[in-house]
């Protein structure tokens, strides 16, 4: 696995489609560009310019849920690629120790590791898979 970190968030004006950018933290600095929803790049992007909201959005509402029944997001990974859509898994450690992985988006997972401060991560077979493109 290879840790990531946010290094653009994009608009293809062409194509009117948001876009995300990952940067290998360590190595050779290979990127993993993700197409995303625009709410979810709004997400992103007012947690990475720290503006506040009155009330919890979704993503800080399942950080706190995530809180309150006693576990921690350990990371997120993206995991797969398949026919032009990437998967991520979100890797939780409950209060006993027992990790839980649960399916997610890329960007719902990416919103969610940068308000819990987790690390974000690439398999290898993806970041090869997005290189061959």
């Amino acid at each position: 696995m290879n840790k990531m970190e946010i290094f653009r968030i994009r608009t293809d004006d062409r194509r009117g489609e948001q876009l995300i950018i990952l940067k290998e933290k360590n190595g050779n600095g290979r990127v993993l560009p993700i197409i995303i929803g625009i709410f979810e790049a709004e997400a992103i992007r007012m947690k990475v310019r720290g503006v506040k909201t009155a009330r919890p959005l979704t993503h800080d509402l399942l950080k706190g849920t995530i809180e309150q029944l006693g576990a921690t997001l350990e990371k997120v990974v993206i995991d797969n690629l398949d026919k032009g859509t990437f998967f991520a898994k979100l890797v939780l450690r409950t209060n006993s120790g027992r990790e839980v992985m649960v399916d997610a988006r890329p960007s719902d997972a990416i919103a969610l590791a940068l308000r819990a401060s987790s690390p974000i991560f690439a398999e290898e077979k993806v970041l090869s898979l997005t290189a061959a493109l």
